[in-house]
């Protein structure tokens, strides 16, 4: 093991180095001493050793030989691993607040909706969530999870469209040390976190063409690679996808796969908006004033007839998310014993006929301009003509929009001409 060649032949390339130093350095000392690394098999994986090396001495004191133990902890290093990584997405969970801690509602569109979470929950099949942002899908991943055999394992969350593409396959997947520029460290990916246990990917319509096609193997075979790495990794887990974006749309668009789609869409649960089940919005007053005022120090006992009337007939474009907030001002603001609401907070409503219904008045705007330019450039995204220059974005940039609204760019192709 002094040969050069026996360390790198031997020993994982990431951990090469560091034990030759420390293997020296423990020797030169003379006391006993002990490292982990990563040892190549027969089957050319690697598996990690604790090397434990103690001196055998003479009467005199000095050192006749060493003696070497080799014990397999490679368990004991892959849970440190995720539970390093669990502990991880617990912190994540503690930092962000939640919408709320239950589903609160018993109109008949959200009974409905339990109906199927109660359903499909105790199975392992894959859940897609569909409905407008903030309806609270993420509630429903957890409601799934909970309720699931997997429950006693980590409920690990991802957010599609919060991740660079750049790095979607690392947070997804892990990575080698050295697999690129800034990857110091070796990283176990969310998938290998989630082993034993649900991975919700949220936002899913945002992920990039070669991520869906990472995923897409992970899904039909149960395994993946880290990046820059050759060696697959087995994992089970339960998948839970959400978007607030017309994926069949995407598929058409030629920006998601409908092989993905198809492999998603095994049990679909469509989340109504707010406008749909507005039953429930007295409910949810109720639940949110006594959340804030309990938070804000406050003791509201009324709720005005007036203030309850105009939340029901607003329409909601931001759904649960967007009552929320109004309900936490309306709180803070309150100086009496009964619940009140400034009628202007509630004077932005969109459209009920809007094509872009339950989007904010600046992303329809956007999407109106983006399918405009896609017009005059007849489909073309890049180059002097094409829509991204006429809108004065980079293509990546107009790529990840079309992308995120599941624009269709073919309508605005021209159709080839007839001879």
């Amino acid at each position: 093991m002094n040969a050069k060649g026996s360390f790198e032949g031997t020993f994982h390339p990431d951990d090469v180095d560091s034990l030759r130093a420390r293997r020296e350095e423990g020797l030169l000392r003379g006391d006993p001493f002990e490292f982990e690394m990563r040892a190549r098999q027969k089957d050319e994986k690697y598996r990690w050793k604790l090397m434990q090396y103690n001196p055998l001495k003479d009467e005199s004191g000095k050192i006749i030989r060493w003696y070497c133990t080799s014990t397999d902890i490679d368990d004991r290093k892959k849970t440190e691993e995720r539970l390093q990584i669990e502990n991880l997405v617990l912190r994540e969970e503690i930092d962000r607040s939640s919408m709320f801690q239950e589903m609160v509602g018993s109109s008949k569109p959200m009974s409905q909706v339990l109906k199927q979470v109660e359903k499909v929950a105790p199975t392992d099949s894959t859940v897609l969530i569909l409905g407008e942002t903030g309806t609270g899908k993420e509630l429903i991943a957890r409601a799934l999870h909970r309720r699931s055999k997997r429950s006693n394992g980590a409920l690990v969350r991802v957010n599609c469209a919060a991740i660079p593409q750049s790095l979607i396959a690392s947070e997804l997947f892990g990575h080698e040390k050295g697999a690129f520029t800034g990857a110091l460290q070796r990283r176990v990916g969310r998938f290998e976190a989630a082993n034993g246990g649900t991975l919700f990917l949220d936002e899913i319509g945002e992920l990039p063409m070669e991520t869906q096609i990472a995923l897409l193997r992970v899904l039909e075979e149960k395994e993946f690679e880290r990046v820059g790495s050759n060696i697959p990794i087995s994992v089970d887990v339960r998948l839970v996808a959400a978007t607030n974006r017309d994926l069949p749309a995407a598929v058409a668009a030629g920006t998601f796969r409908q092989d993905l789609f198809f492999r998603l869409n095994v049990f679909p649960i469509a989340v109504p908006p707010l406008r749909e089940r507005v039953d429930d919005i007295p409910l949810l007053v109720e639940y949110f004033i006594e959340r804030f005022a309990k938070s804000a120090g406050k003791n509201i006992r009324h709720i005005d007839k007036r203030a309850l009337d105009l939340l029901k007939s607003y329409h909601w474009p931001g759904n649960i998310r967007e009552l929320q907030n109004v309900m936490e001002r309306a709180v803070i603001l309150n100086e009496t014993d009964t619940f009140e609401i400034d009628e202007s907070w509630l004077k932005n409503e969109l459209p009920k006929s809007s094509q872009h219904a339950g989007l904010s008045a600046f992303e329809a705007r956007e999407i109106e301009m983006i399918e405009a330019a896609l017009a005059e450039s007849q489909g073309r995204i890049a180059g002097a003509s094409g829509a991204a220059s006429k809108l004065g974005i980079p293509r990546q940039t107009l790529e990840s929009k079309i992308r995120r609204f599941g624009i269709n760019i073919y309508k605005h192709k021209r159709s080839p001409s007839k001879a």
